[in-house]
C-alpha cells in the first residue's frame, strides 16, 4: 500500500490517480480517519503513562483511596479509548489498503484494455499457404490434448497433456531457465537494452504452491477471490502465479545492500477458477483452471527498480524473438495496470489460428506499494528501506499454443523451433 505520509502530502494527486485507476476511494474520508486515529493514539498514549505514573506512586506501601479511584478512571478511560482506536484502525487499514499505487508518468490514461498502446511491433504476422488450424486442431489430432477424460476427472476447464507436447514445454522451459541462470546471456539482453543493472543471474526455485491469507492479502493479488482457490477450514489458498509466492519470501525480513537485486525464477503449476469468464477460449488450453507458468521475480533497491522492470520486458523480448514468434509490446493504460502497479507491460504473440494477437506475458512494477506491507526491507547507509518489486512472465503455456500453431505444417505437424532442437535429439518435427 502507499505511505499515508505521501497521502497526506499529496492528496490531491493520489485522488486523481485513483479515479484514472478505475477506483472507488474518498481519499478524503481515509485523511479524516488517519486524523481521527493519530489523535486517539496520542490520548491514549497519555493515558499510558498517567497510568505507569499512578502504578509506581503505589508500590511500597498502601495506595490512598483517592489514587485507587485515579487509577479506576484512567484505567476506565484507557478502555474507551482503546475500543475507539481499535474501531477507527479498522475502517483507516479497510480505506487505505483500497487506495491503489500511483501510475508511472508514462503509463497512458486510458477507461479500459482497449485503450492499452502498441508500443513495438516484432516480426510480421506467420502466413501460410493453407488454411492455418488452431493449436487445440493440432494438438488433439495428434493426441496432445485430453479434454474430455480430464473432465471426467476434474471437471471443465482441465486437461491431460500428453505426448510430444509434454516434451515440448518441458524442452521449452529448461530452454527459458538456462537462459535467464546464464550471467554471458543476461550481460548481452542488458547491452542490446541499454540498461544499467546487475547482470547478476537469477536463482531458480520451485516454490510452495499454497500460501496463506495473510500474505496473499499484503502482495495485493488475493483479490478478486472468487477467482482463486481457497483450502476449506484452512487460511491457505493455491497460488495463482508463482510470483505470488516468490515475492512474499522475504515477508519481515532485512536484507543487505549489496545482495540487491535478488532475483528469483519459479515453475509453478497454478490455479485459477477464471470466474466470470464462461464461453471465453473454451477450445484447447487458452484459459484453464490449472496451468504451468514460469515467473520472474526481482526485489531490487529504488534507484534501480524501474530499470530491473525494463531488464525484464527485455528478457521477455529476447525469449520471444529467439523462440521466431511475431510479437507486440503493449503498455498498459492506467484502468489496466492493476493496483499494485506503478506500470505494466504484456507481451502478446500472433496466433494464425485465431488470426489475432493474444497475451501471453506480462511485467509488473511495483516500486514499494508490495514491500510496505509484506515489511521487506533492506539495510544501506541511510538506514532501514523498503525494497521495490517486479515480477513478469518467463514463458507458460500460452507460448506453447504459439508455437503450435506458428510452427505448423501442411500435414498437421509442427516444427521444432531451433533453439528447442538440442532438446529433441535431432528431430525437426513433432
Amino acid at each position: 500500500m502507499l505511505d499515508i505520509r505521501f497521502i497526506r502530502e499529496n492528496s490531491d494527486l493520489v485522488q486523481q490517480n485513483a479515479r484514472n485507476k478505475g477506483y472507488d476511494v474518498n481519499i478524503d474520508e481515509l485523511l479524516r480517519q488517519d486524523e481521527t486515529r493519530r489523535t486517539l493514539s496520542l490520548q491514549a498514549d497519555v493515558l499510558r503513562e498517567k497510568r505507569n505514573t499512578i502504578s509506581s506512586q503505589m508500590k511500597g506501601g498502601r495506595p490512598s483511596d483517592d489514587l485507587i479511584a485515579q487509577g479506576k478512571a484512567i484505567k476506565d478511560e484507557l478502555a474507551v479509548v482503546e475500543t475507539s482506536l481499535r474501531d477507527v484502525e479498522e475502517i483507516y487499514t479497510t480505506l487505505i489498503k483500497h487506495v491503489p499505487n500511483i501510475a508511472a508518468s508514462d503509463v497512458p490514461f486510458g477507461v479500459s484494455e482497449d485503450e492499452n498502446v502498441v508500443a513495438k511491433t516484432v516480426g510480421v504476422p506467420t502466413t501460410f499457404e493453407f488454411t492455418p488450424k488452431n493449436h487445440a486442431q493440432i494438438a488433439e489430432a495428434k493426441g496432445w490434448i485430453d479434454k474430455e477424460r480430464a473432465s471426467k476427472v476434474a471437471g471443465s476447464r482441465f486437461a491431460y497433456i500428453k505426448g510430444d507436447l509434454v516434451r515440448l514445454e518441458w524442452a521449452m522451459m529448461q530452454w527459458a531457465m538456462n537462459q535467464l541462470c546464464d550471467e554471458v546471456v543476461l550481460k548481452s539482453i542488458i547491452e542490446k537494452a541499454g540498461l544499467k543493472v546487475s547482470s547478476k543471474p537469477f536463482i531458480p526455485v520451485l516454490p510452495p504452491l499454497m500460501i496463506k491469507t495473510e500474505l496473499y492479502d499484503a502482495m495485493d493479488r488475493l483479490e478478486p477471490r472468487d477467482d482463486r482457490y481457497k483450502i476449506e477450514g484452512e487460511e491457505l489458498w493455491l497460488q495463482g502465479s508463482a510470483e505470488h509466492v516468490l515475492g512474499s519470501m522475504h515477508a519481515d525480513e532485512i536484507l543487505n545492500y549489496d545482495d540487491l537485486p535478488v532475483r528469483y525464477v519459479g515453475y509453478a503449476t497454478s490455479f485459477r477458477k477464471e470466474a466470470g469468464t464462461y464461453g471465453k477460449d473454451m477450445e484447447g488450453i487458452i484459459r484453464m483452471h490449472q496451468f504451468d507458468k514460469m515467473e520472474m521475480e526481482s526485489l531490487a533497491s529504488p534507484e534501480t527498480s524501474l530499470d530491473e522492470h525494463l531488464l525484464m520486458v527485455a528478457i521477455q523480448e529476447h525469449l520471444m524473438s529467439s523462440l521466431g514468434l511475431p510479437y507486440q509490446v503493449i503498455l498498459k493504460c492506467t484502468a489496466d495496470i492493476g493496483k499494485p502497479n506503478a506500470r505494466g507491460v504484456d507481451i502478446d504473440v500472433w496466433l494464425p489460428g485465431q488470426g489475432q494477437y493474444r497475451e501471453t506475458h506480462t511485467a509488473d512494477y511495483m516500486t514499494d506499494y508490495q514491500a510496505r506491507r509484506l515489511k521487506t526491507r533492506f539495510r544501506s547507509e541511510d538506514g532501514i528501506e523498503l525494497v521495490h518489486t517486479n515480477d513478469a512472465t518467463v514463458l507458460s503455456q500460452r507460448p506453447l499454443i504459439a508455437i503450435i500453431e506458428n510452427y505448423q505444417t501442411v500435414e498437421g505437424d509442427v516444427r521444432v523451433p531451433d533453439v528447442l532442437q538440442p532438446y529433441f535429439a535431432g528431430r525437426l518435427f513433432l
